[in-house]
């Protein structure tokens, strides 16, 4: 459908089949290892029917509606996928300087250097769960702005604590935390993608800024 303002297409969302003709797919290799593949989509003049549409087809905004209703469970399922990572990490770091000891009796938890880290890690842990938690809340209830709000800062708080968490759990194992045996070298390069993915910070503090705010558009 084309918008009667500019004459051009507007956006649609629709589903084509794997096997339709014209359409290929490439894997992406990727750094880190993870069960799901990545791919690059072909679409060669591929054609589907109107069936193929999602949402309302006459609705001038039919498509899009769709995609936007799901951008705040993908975030707040993003932020808990982050946090989930997050714990992960703090919990092998904790078992790791309880029993881990160097030169002497006392495990190397209980120097401040290793402790206060990890004790910070816990802080900002919770924080970001409760930002997710609240926005799940939010949009359980029927708030969609309020969802919005909170599912974006909780994809930013839960995207910095798996950075955090990772990187100061590798740096309690020291040597052992960049080896395969302890399994968190992997988790460095998968935690980064919660600042990427599905929104970036940056795009998520021009959320914060405008709607929250007030503040005027920047982009």
């Amino acid at each position: 459908m084309k918008d009667a303002s500019t004459g051009k297409l507007r956006p649609a969302l629709f589903v084509v089949p794997t096997d339709a003709p014209g359409f290929g797919k490439q894997v992406i290799p990727m750094a880190w290892q993870a069960p799901e593949k990545q791919f690059t989509l072909f679409l060669d003049d591929v054609r589907v029917p109107a069936t193929s549409l999602v949402g309302d087809p006459h609705s001038e905004d039919g498509g899009m509606w769709q995609l936007f209703a799901g951008l705040n469970p993908e975030r707040i399922m993003g932020a808990a996928f982050s946090c989930g990572m997050a714990r992960y990490a703090l919990d092998k770091a904790v078992a790791y300087a309880k029993e881990r000891s160097v030169w002497r009796e006392a495990p190397i938890g209980a120097h401040q250097g290793i402790a206060h880290p990890l004790a910070k890690v816990k802080i900002e842990l919770e924080q970001a769960r409760l930002l997710w938690q609240k926005a799940a809340a939010l949009y359980d209830a029927g708030d969609d702005f309020g969802a919005g709000e909170y599912a974006n800062m909780a994809k930013y708080a839960g995207g910095e604590i798996a950075c955090n968490a990772t990187d100061v759990a590798v740096h309690t194992h020291g040597g052992n935390g960049l080896t395969v045996e302890y399994g968190l070298a992997n988790m460095l390069v998968a935690a980064r993608l919660g600042r990427i993915a599905p929104v970036s910070r940056e795009m998520i503090l021009n959320f914060v800024a405008m709607h929250t705010l007030g503040l005027p558009k920047s982009y």
